[in-house]
């Protein structure tokens, strides 16, 4: 098992935005020092608490920050954004990055930003699939450009001038495209079946129960099928709220405590899902309302304790789940700097050994 970061960060209402960007930054950093070996960040343009509004820049201010970890959108929200722009602008990053490079993209959940952005009220799913499809056209086709769809179009026809260079969309180092990711939200997801098809692969988010998590393999693999190629539970990658400390106690009292980052974390979204997505948080489809709490969203969906206590939770959870690839750390708030720059630490030099010292003799064994 290989170990990453996901952070769509979740920042106090009245944290200084510096303050919140600085630290974000920071976790990056530390995950590369510690040897993660992807990391991705989400953007919303209308959130408070989630402010970070564009990945693109934020993780262009990594990149000579960093070293060898791999840095992905997570996610290009589509339908907010001109195919045109996504594609020369993911292009140059890749290059930045010299190739050190993932993209993630999505239709976008937060509804005030599809309000903002004028398409609260379109289909947004059809909208991702037109603006993708427009981007690796362009990537994959010579000038001059004319495609007409829907929703956008990309013309140089009159103003593409080869000689000077004029009416040129630029394309990604990586040929024939960066590797893309989605990130799955939905139980028993139609969206990770019609991308592993692609040849894309899927991120579960953190804030899935288990169950649902778990209803992404058999999805995942038959789009693989689909699309002619095997199924590799090592393209897979799973998102999860973690904290580690030196100690259980120590760990009990900083996500479970009232101010906690983790309660805030899963209190914003509870907050948010419950208008219509309330089914991400119930262990069973028929789970009447009444029965989701926060505290019991928080019970189930963070692994909190000293390295052993995690690495044996995560062993669980795996077993619940099924096997995967890549373990993403997902980021929270810095409330205690230095007991979340610990918890990182720990889990990449205790737990992780632990977890594949475990791992490694039933793949042997079967």
């Amino acid at each position: 098992m290989k170990l990453g970061f996901f952070t769509m960060p979740i920042h106090p209402l009245d944290k200084d935005w510096r303050t919140s960007l600085r630290e974000d930054r920071e976790a990056f950093i530390l995950a590369d020092q510690l040897g993660f070996t992807e990391g991705y960040v989400g953007e919303h343009a209308t959130d408070k608490a989630e402010n970070i509004t564009s990945c693109m820049v934020f993780i262009a201010s990594l990149i000579d920050a960093t070293k060898t970890i791999k840095l992905g959108t997570g996610t290009i929200n589509m339908p907010n954004n001109h195919p045109a722009a996504v594609a020369a602008n993911i292009a140059m990053l890749d290059h930045m990055l010299d190739g050190r490079f993932i993209f993630g993209i999505s239709p976008g959940g937060l509804l005030s930003d599809a309000e903002a952005f004028g398409n609260l009220d379109a289909d947004r799913n059809a909208m991702f699939l037109e603006a993708i499809n427009f981007v690796l056209a362009i990537w994959r086709r010579e000038q001059p450009y004319n495609l007409e769809g829907k929703y956008w179009s990309v013309k140089i026809e009159r103003q593409f001038m080869p000689e000077i260079g004029q009416g040129y969309l630029p394309k990604p180092l990586q040929q024939p495209h960066p590797p893309i990711v989605v990130t799955a939200v939905a139980p028993f997801s139609k969206g990770v079946t019609e991308a592993a098809a692609r040849g894309w692969d899927p991120i579960s988010a953190n804030f899935l129960m288990p169950e649902w998590v778990k209803s992404h393999w058999p999805k995942y693999v038959e789009g693989c099928q689909r699309g002619g190629r095997k199924a590799d539970p090592a393209n897979w990658r799973v998102a999860k709220s973690i904290f580690v400390a030196d100690d259980d106690k120590t760990a009990a009292a900083y996500v479970t405590d009232a101010n906690s980052p983790y309660r805030y974390y899963y209190s914003q979204l509870y907050t948010k899902l419950k208008k219509g997505r309330l089914e991400l948080f119930k262990t069973r489809r028929d789970q009447p309302d009444s029965e989701v709490t926060l505290d019991g969203i928080c019970n189930d969906l963070i692994i909190h304790g000293s390295p052993d206590k995690v690495a044996d939770e995560i062993l669980k959870f795996r077993e619940q789940v099924g096997d995967f690839g890549t373990l993403l750390y997902a980021g929270k708030d810095w409330r205690d700097p230095a007991l979340a720059k610990r918890s990182m630490t720990l889990l990449a030099e205790k737990v992780l050994p632990k977890v594949n010292a475990a791992i490694k003799p039933v793949a042997k064994a079967s």
